[in-house]
């Protein structure tokens, strides 16, 4: 029997962010909100399987707009026995932040305000091309 196999290619239309911050993610999203002047809120945990069949919760707060979307997720699981990360690749990052949309979050401009937040230790780009875990913000 002949096999066909379906290739879905996906657009990658967002960009990500590296945050390194020993502040809990509600504080941080709050700091965050109160220098962007926007509103994140925190969203049901989302659901991941990783390798071997095995399920991580990420906590992650979300901003929606008509323009813009901007996502901040905890890189470590909420479960304390897992060694997996959202972004395997950069386990030093506490937090992945997402943006997608207009100018108003380009990533430049967004990491000169984040620099601003005093719990925020560290920002930095984290480049899509050679992202293996990149499949884990679409949904």
């Amino acid at each position: 029997m002949k096999k066909k196999r379906l290739d879905i290619e996906y657009n990658y239309d967002f960009e990500l962010l590296g945050i390194i911050s020993s502040a809990k993610g509600y504080k941080l999203a709050w700091e965050i909100n109160n220098q962007l002047s926007i509103r994140l809120v925190r969203q049901a945990d989302l659901s991941i399987f990783l390798k071997h069949n095995v399920e991580a919760t990420f906590t992650y707060f979300s901003y929606q707009s008509e323009v813009n979307a901007l996502k901040l997720f905890r890189n470590k699981p909420n479960e304390t026995e897992l060694r997996n990360y959202l972004v395997p690749e950069f386990p030093h990052y506490d937090y992945i932040l997402s943006s997608q949309g207009e100018e108003q979050f380009n990533s430049n401009r967004l990491q000169e305000v984040l620099r601003n937040i005093p719990s925020i230790e560290l920002v930095a780009f984290i480049p899509l091309g050679p992202l293996k875990s990149k499949d884990n913000f679409i949904f």
